[in-house]
């Protein structure tokens, strides 16, 4: 089996990506020890040594799933900041996201518009001039998902395409639960003495 973990700092300061950096190297030493293989498919390095902002990895192997879930959410890393000795701040938060890797088909779909945007930071500051941010809309829904931390426009679709997909299961999933409790409310709501059919055995 075969998913894909974005380790991010999101936009928080220096030391949550200092922690994203320590927490990647935790998560692929307990990797390796339940023969998960990590593949590193792209990371955006902060401003000093040992620093990543975001790291997007895929994994391989038997126990994803059960692995995936003592991870997956958000991940509090406490330190005095190294880089701001007389900050009084030592809670540090990153994020940690699971996407199912999307088919390539599905770029080709009739049911997703992609749109190739400049990516943009805090106070509306352009991150670069070329246009890598990627968003996608799936039609029939109108849902849309985007990304934009990674420098690549390929990756940064995959990666919307991924969000999407999910925001779509999860939807369905929504959906599927009410229909079951409609379901459940009518048996609840079983109508006594006035039945349509009548078997005598």
């Amino acid at each position: 089996m075969n998913c894909w973990l974005q380790i991010t700092s999101a936009r928080g300061p220096e030391e949550c990506s200092r922690a994203t950096f320590h927490i990647m190297q935790i998560l692929l030493k307990e990797a390796e020890k339940r023969n998960i293989k990590v593949t590193i498919l792209k990371s955006v390095v902060g401003r000093y040594p040992k620093t990543i902002k975001s790291v997007l990895l895929s994994l391989d192997g038997k126990e994803i799933l059960d692995f995936v879930t003592t991870w997956e959410g958000t991940v509090l890393w406490i330190e005095k900041s190294p880089f701001r000795p007389l900050h009084k701040r030592k809670n540090w938060y990153v994020g940690i996201n699971k996407f199912i890797p999307p088919e390539e088909s599905l770029f080709l779909s009739k049911d997703f518009r992609i749109e190739a945007m400049k990516a943009s930071g805090p106070g509306g500051q352009h991150v670069n001039k070329s246009s890598t941010a990627i968003r996608i809309t799936h039609i029939p829904s109108g849902m849309v998902a985007t990304a934009q931390e990674e420098r690549s426009q390929y990756m940064n679709r995959k990666l919307a395409l991924a969000r999407l997909l999910k925001l779509i299961d999860e939807k369905c999933n929504a959906v599927k639960k009410k229909s079951q409790q409609k379901q459940w409310e009518k048996h609840n709501d079983l109508e006594r003495g006035n039945p349509v059919r009548t078997f005598k055995i």
